[in-house]
């Protein structure tokens, strides 16, 4: 493997190490590439429609992407990393900000995985449940992942990655405003990644004001744990 190499400009508050290309928001592609499907797709495809238009958000390396092709979904895939957007495969693949995206279209369902409703920026978090609204369909709905209310405090902790892997949620410690940085690593025979970024831990409350100001509101929680939600679209448009 080569090198650590950084591919645009690394978001405020938000680094990576190990090899091959890290994301701006420190995401390490290869590393990404290694990591197994959980439950997701099974999620997924119990809250939408047979054969639904899904506008998943936040794709990476399609490792969500792929199964819900093959569950018989056609996926239009989003990522700001040209790196990660190179691994997807079945998909129409639209590169750029999630916050800023306008493609003009609706979905039956926006996708919006991997926390990122959790961004430590509230603006960017606006922007990114904005974009979901801007996308979805009047009678689709919007599914989101959450961490679980636990997460930020059952640190450290680790877990078994895959066959061969551990992933190690090493700290997580406030730095002001309701923010934590995060530090994760992820351990591999032949290789070794981390990860820092900015969570912003959001309880039930607080998920749903987020979600109001954008014009969404939870329909249902998909999971016992609360990390997977349903919200619909209101009859107004957020701002902006």
């Amino acid at each position: 493997m080569t090198e650590t190499r950084l591919t645009g400009t690394r978001r405020r508050g938000h680094d990576g190490t190990g090899p091959g290309a890290i994301t701006p928001d420190g995401c390490a592609v290869e590393m990404y590439a290694r990591l197994p499907v959980n439950g997701e797709p099974e999620v997924i495809r119990k809250a939408a429609p047979a054969g639904a238009r899904i506008l998943e958000l936040g794709c990476g390396v399609g490792r969500v992407t792929h199964p819900l092709i093959e569950l018989g979904f056609t996926v239009t895939a989003v990522d700001e990393s040209a790196d990660m957007l190179a691994r997807v495969r079945g998909a129409r693949t639209v590169r750029g900000p999630i916050e800023r995206l306008d493609l003009g279209e609706h979905f039956d369902v926006v996708l919006l995985g991997s926390f990122l409703v959790h961004a430590g920026d509230p603006a960017v978090r606006r922007g990114l449940l904005d974009a979901c609204r801007r996308h979805v369909a009047a009678d689709g709905c919007v599914l989101i992942q959450r961490e679980g209310e636990d997460w930020h405090r059952n640190v450290p902790r680790e877990r078994p990655l895959g066959t061969d892997g551990l992933v190690r949620i090493a700290s997580s410690a406030p730095v002001g405003d309701g923010v934590n940085t995060v530090h994760v690593e992820y351990e591999f025979p032949d290789a070794r990644w981390t990860q820092t970024f900015l969570s912003r831990p959001l309880d039930t409350a607080a998920f749903e004001t987020a979600l109001a100001e954008s014009d969404l509101a939870v329909d249902a929680y998909l999971t016992d744990d609360r990390t997977w939600a349903r919200a619909l679209p209101g009859t107004g448009r957020p701002r902006g």
